[in-house]
């Protein structure tokens, strides 16, 4: 009695498995294996190059075979929601941080350095325009709204993120969590500023309230610090806010 043939829908299945997982599923019998491994090669040299080029820190602080046993669990494990290839990053961000096994082997920083990393790809490649917001680029920052650009974005991490390296490789946060601004400059350049609570609240109450001025938004913080009317704490902020529009962070204002 012969053999059936594979429908060409189980053909597909089998031939896609086994360029995921080549050690877990066989290939498709009637292929020979130097024409599989030119695909097999083909594709996860393919999504190694994006997700090296896209977490360069993430690689350079990995084992080879470690780094290689991850992208392959991706490559083998996650449905991406997405065909195109620039947003691979995001992708496996989303898989670091939801679906994937911990490994003996993970850095306590991992998903925080990935997401970083995936912010300063995301910024890089962004569509937005600088000049997307009409605001007055030397208006009064205390009278009107002090628009941040869209091209920056405030981030807060347990693990100063920015500072990883081969040789800083910290096993426990720090008592004090980092906060961060990355953004993209005129200059189509990708930077960060390492900021302090008080500015991240800054931005954060400036982003919730479109309507509210600098000036609101400084003596709401010297309220929750118990220190209302304060007018030192006005004047320290005007000098952070003045600093975060050299740096392109604030756009400019809108009234």
């Amino acid at each position: 009695m012969s053999v059936p043939k594979q429908s060409f829908t189980e053909l597909q299945y089998q031939f896609a498995a086994h360029i995921r997982n080549p050690q877990e599923n066989s290939k498709p019998a009637d292929i020979e294996d130097r024409r599989m491994a030119i695909y097999r090669d083909l594709f996860f040299n393919n999504i190694e190059g994006f997700i090296s080029g896209g977490f360069p820190v993430l690689k350079s602080i990995t084992s080879e075979k470690n780094w290689l046993q991850m992208v392959r669990k991706f490559f083998d494990q996650y449905r991406s929601h997405t065909p195109y290839f620039l947003e691979i990053a995001g992708e496996f961000v989303a898989w670091v941080t939801n679906e994937r096994e911990p490994e003996p082997w993970d850095y306590p920083f991992l998903q925080e350095l990935v997401h970083y990393e995936w912010v300063e790809l995301a910024l890089d490649t962004s569509e937005a325009d600088l000049s997307d917001v009409e605001v007055n680029v030397q208006g009064d920052l205390l009278k009107g709204h002090p628009q941040q650009s869209p091209l920056a974005w405030s981030l807060m991490y347990q693990f100063p993120v920015h500072r990883i390296s081969s040789d800083y490789l910290p096993e426990m946060a720090p008592e004090l969590s980092t906060f961060l601004v990355v953004y993209r400059n005129s200059d189509d350049r990708v930077k960060f500023m390492e900021i302090n609570q008080l500015t991240a609240r800054l931005l954060y109450l400036l982003s919730e309230d479109v309507q509210l001025s600098g000036r609101q938004a400084l003596l709401s913080i010297a309220a929750e610090m118990g220190q209302p009317e304060s007018e030192q704490i006005v004047e320290g902020g005007l000098t952070i806010l003045q600093q975060l529009r050299n740096s392109e962070i604030i756009s400019g204002v809108r009234y």
